[in-house]
């Protein structure tokens, strides 16, 4: 006699089979801004309620080599629930995260090693940059989630390193990657970033050594005033691809990207050399602001722009591809995490 009880599928059973029927790569679809336009890649779930963290640890390879490929992936409409599971996102793919250390803008902490992204006036923008290039040491990944996107602007802008690079002068490129750059910083109380947020420390011994560390010159003044210098580099060969990429932030450490009326200011109480940040090609000599009005305008010709929308994950190869903010209206929350340290003295 046949037995109806056998023919009866199991549901649970059934349910178990299809989540392991369906090959990774249809759990997602890839597309782009604009045909032609290869960064940023967008994936996207093709189901609702993927959790992008789960999602993740089971496809670094394909994450990996696309970030190469492309520079910059925004993932979109995955399921990332706060700032926890947005730093899950990041372990999964690139292991444990990076402490902002020695800062250059203002940043909240959020939790773990997850921070607010830069924090200037609402109606200010900030240049494009590649994190930390002001900087012998740097993350090799920097990855941005939205938590809440702007009433208007607010934008991240993007652009491929490579390219700005490419269309540099020769000329230029020349004299920056025999002189390199020097950054010269001056830490004062109520004047820019006080030493203390920059380093992390209330300790003038520990700064010290870090100072020593990292081929800093230190200077302490005015009893708690410190002047650094550092020379760095002005282009950078990527460890994995070999392409050489424009990095450095000598355009925004530079006393021409300042407000006219704040310049005006502090050229008025302080000597070029005593400003805040200024910086100087390797060997001392000024850097022509007719030179870093031409990278600039490369700079801004190569933006790439998309609205963020509330969940956006966007992951950057920090070599290969700068970043900066648009001005805005309205309340902002973008979070923003670092991975994979890298050392241009290795």
């Amino acid at each position: 006699m046949n037995n109806p009880e056998l023919k009866k599928p199991s549901i649970k059973g059934i349910s178990r089979r299809q989540s392991i029927s369906i090959a990774p790569e249809k759990l997602i679809n890839v597309e782009y801004l604009q045909p032609g336009k290869l960064l940023p890649l967008i994936v996207k779930p093709t189901v609702e309620g993927l959790n992008l963290a789960a999602w993740a640890k089971n496809n670094q390879r394909f994450i990996d080599k696309n970030l190469l490929d492309h520079g910059g992936i925004l993932f979109r409409n995955f399921q990332v629930n706060g700032a926890a599971e947005f730093e899950l996102f990041i372990q999964a793919i690139a292991g444990k995260l990076l402490e902002y250390s020695y800062r250059s803008t203002p940043r909240h902490h959020v939790s773990g090693k997850i921070y607010t992204s830069t924090e200037y006036p609402a109606e200010e923008s900030i240049p494009l940059h590649n994190e930390m290039s002001y900087s012998c040491n740097w993350p090799m990944k920097i990855c941005f989630h939205c938590v809440q996107p702007a009433k208007e602007g607010g934008e991240t802008p993007i652009a491929d390193s490579r390219k700005v690079f490419q269309r540099i002068d020769p000329s230029i490129r020349e004299k920056f990657q025999q002189k390199k750059v020097m950054y010269v910083r001056n830490y004062r109380d109520k004047l820019d970033l006080p030493w203390q947020d920059v380093f992390q420390t209330n300790s003038k011994t520990e700064v010290e050594d870090y100072c020593r560390n990292n081929g800093i010159e230190y200077e302490w003044y005015d009893q708690n005033s410190l002047k650094t210098r550092q020379i760095c580099q002005a282009v950078s060969t990527h460890p994995k691809t070999n392409e050489i990429v424009w990095f450095n932030q000598a355009h925004l450490f530079h006393v021409s990207s300042l407000n006219p009326t704040v310049r005006e200011g502090l050229l008025a109480g302080f000597k070029e050399e005593d400003l805040p940040r200024n910086t100087y090609y390797g060997d001392g000599s000024p850097i022509e602001t007719s030179v870093l009005d031409s990278i600039r305008e490369i700079y801004q010709q190569e933006a790439i722009t998309f609205p963020w929308q509330a969940g956006d994950v966007l992951l950057l190869d920090n070599m290969l591809t700068c970043h900066g903010r648009s001005p805005f209206i309205g309340s902002r929350k973008v979070l923003a995490g670092m991975a994979e340290p890298f050392s241009s003295k290795n």
